[in-house]
């Protein structure tokens, strides 16, 4: 008998992946983002479903990501792109694994060129332009150097320029004065690469929110993460998008508690009237995050209760008044929210967060993930 699962609907992946793709032009390409282990779903299982739906790359933060996906058959119809790399990395790996790689300084290009020559293969490179995100990416006054030196090592024979790049701040937020301001330094970048003989068959922006909200900056390929696992990054929600994960435990322990008791650490929360109270074995070791004690909602015995008291590392405890709750019965954490049961959305008010990291840090060695779905 399982105690605790995190369950992925794959269907629900396809699904979306093949809506989302819909909402593009033809000649669009869609990458779904798998990174972090598919925001807490399941890379490899994840990035299968996907790539049959439609997607035809996949998008890593880190080399190992990449490679992972290569050495578990993802194949080189599928193109995978791998951005975030210190210095140092085993970038041969990546290129004689057809990995694409982006370079934003004069210097991660020069690592992505020795790296090339080392395994005489040409290496796939985007480059990125900060249009004020103010993360990755080469600022305005480095990108022309950037730009050169890159077509310097494309005439050479180590590179090819594959794509021009960048990333949305507020895309989530429609309307934001810095969506406009991003859009016009885009194509600044792409006038001025396009002035110093480069103009490379790709160009990206769109983050999921823009592919739902800017179809202007779609381009020939656009990038979706989160609405790849059913969640909105948007207000209101996006149309016709299934959230795929839930999670799920069974009641360890049902008692009678008096008015008056502390419950959990530290006795934050003191119950008002007497009541039962159940012991749910899933805590922030489970990915539970701790800032939604006393906040959090659960579902049991057809009813939305809360937790009280604190997150514990293995445990909560959820108020169930007079209800006739029992050791065995499930409680879930959050789903689709098509049953009644609380959403993603849901836990990110209590935690003060955002969907995306309550997805994310779901599920660890002990509670497994169980794959649904007829591609399961």
């Amino acid at each position: 008998m399982w105690q605790a699962q995190v369950r992925i609907d794959l269907d629900a992946i396809r699904h979306n992946v093949a809506t989302l793709k819909g909402m593009l032009r033809p000649e669009t390409a869609l990458m779904s983002v798998v990174k972090a282990d598919a925001y807490g779903h399941g890379m490899l299982r994840v990035a299968e479903a996907a790539v049959r739906a439609g997607a035809t790359w996949l998008g890593t933060a880190t080399l190992d990501e990449a490679l992972a996906l290569r050495e578990h058959g993802v194949g080189g119809g599928v193109k995978i792109l791998s951005w975030l790399h210190s210095p140092g990395r085993p970038l041969g790996e990546a290129v004689a694994a057809d990995v694409d790689l982006s370079a934003s300084s004069i210097d991660a290009l020069d690592e992505i060129v020795d790296a090339a020559r080392k395994v005489r293969r040409v290496a796939a490179v985007h480059l990125k332009i900060d249009t004020g995100l103010s993360r990755n990416g080469a600022g305005r006054g480095d990108w022309p150097a950037l730009v050169t030196a890159a077509a310097k090592a494309q005439a050479g024979g180590d590179v090819e320029i594959a794509a021009i790049w960048s990333h949305f701040a507020c895309a989530d937020e429609p309307g934001h004065p810095s969506i406009l301001r991003q859009q016009l330094a885009f194509d600044e970048a792409l006038d001025v690469a396009a002035g110093l003989g480069v103009e490379p068959p790709l160009r990206h922006f769109a983050n999921s929110a823009a592919a739902l909200t800017l179809p202007e900056s779609h381009f020939e390929l656009v990038r979706v993460g989160l609405s790849t696992y059913g969640l909105s990054p948007i207000p209101g929600g996006a149309p016709d998008l299934r959230p795929a994960m839930s999670v799920h435990a069974r009641v360890a322990l049902v008692k009678a508690v008096q008015a008056g008791e502390g419950v959990s650490y530290g006795h934050t929360y003191k119950i008002l009237k007497d009541t039962k109270l159940a012991l749910v074995p899933v805590g922030y070791a489970d990915g539970v995050p701790r800032s939604a004690s006393s906040r959090g909602l659960v579902h049991i015995g057809g009813k939305v209760r809360r937790v009280v008291g604190r997150v514990c590392m293995d445990q909560i405890v959820v108020d169930c008044g007079d209800d006739d709750v029992r050791a065995g019965d499930e409680a879930v954490l959050f789903g689709a929210g098509t049953r009644g049961e609380p959403t993603a959305d849901d836990w990110a008010v209590a935690a003060d967060t955002i969907n995306y990291e309550i997805v994310t840090r779901m599920g660890s060695n002990r509670t497994p993930r169980v794959y649904l779905g007829e591609s399961a």
